[in-house]
């Protein structure tokens, strides 16, 4: 599959369907389906094939006929399943098979517009109604689009160093959010291990404590330079808890919050 296919055609939903638990899916011709999984894991049977377990994402093609989805008795699994039409119906579009990313952070957000949008059952203008299945048509085609560059990207070898390095990099600009050493070692490639012991040798820490260093010297920063409350501070920083942001404030500098703020003259 190339990005080549992508320059003909024009990718429109069809059809989402959020789920939870095990589903059996019907195929129809010229009708492609995107299984996205938003949390853990489930497995995709297709009749005289094995069992494909999934992670991340699954380009359903209609060649392959119906299948079933069965998620873990014991673990909690959410999913989205797009169905969608490509035109001219015509051209041969070919995508299948695992899809992996890099950006799934900005995926789900994509995701959590689409299924805002599908479920807002207020009537439309002709102009809103165009507005909408124009953005909707964008989204996708950027869903593709990072998910056929990215699973590009995550099957070329890369040295443990690059992935570590990239790591680095990500959770440098992504500070501010929810992250995790399990998604952090899937992203990397790595098991949970394995990334924790090669992390510790480059960085000389652990993910966690370099995680808390960082965001308390972006909130230092936010103290010296605006006049936001603390509690606001620590949340744009990526502390969900003000009792935790303050402990560990006051492990890394010695100061609680608000001493720090008194004893430091805004810039």
């Amino acid at each position: 599959m190339n990005f080549h296919q992508m320059i003909s055609l024009i990718p429109l939903i069809d059809h989402i369907q959020v789920a939870s638990s095990a589903l059996a899916v019907t195929s129809s011709p010229c009708k492609y389906q995107l299984v996205i999984v938003r949390q853990g894991h489930l497995t995709l049977h297709f009749a005289g094939h094995e069992p494909i377990i999934c992670s991340q994402a699954y380009a359903c093609h209609p060649d392959q006929g119906d299948y079933t989805i069965q998620v873990p008795r014991t673990k909690i699994v959410d999913y989205v399943i797009i169905t969608y039409t490509m035109l001219p119906e015509d051209h041969h579009w070919t995508l299948q098979g695992h899809l992996t990313t890099l950006s799934e952070i900005k995926i789900h957000y994509m995701l959590d517009e689409i299924i805002r949008r599908t479920q807002d059952h207020d009537p439309l203008t002709v102009w809103e109604d165009t507005t909408h299945i124009m953005r909707m048509r964008m989204m996708l085609e950027r869903i593709l689009f990072i998910y056929l560059h990215e699973s590009d990207l995550t099957h070329e070898k890369k040295s443990a160093s690059e992935s570590i390095e990239g790591t680095i990099s990500y959770i440098n600009e992504h500070y501010m959010l929810e992250l995790t050493l399990p998604m952090l070692a899937r992203r990397a490639g790595m098991s949970v291990g394995h990334f924790t012991v090669l992390f510790k040798k480059m960085t000389g820490t652990t993910l966690m404590s370099y995680l808390y260093a960082l965001r308390i010297e972006k909130a230092k920063i936010m103290f010296l330079q605006t006049d936001l409350l603390a509690k606001e501070i620590a949340s744009r920083v990526g502390f969900i808890d003000y009792f935790h942001f303050s402990k560990v404030f006051k492990k890394k500098t010695g100061y609680t919050p608000s001493e720090y703020m008194t004893g430091h003259t805004k810039i």
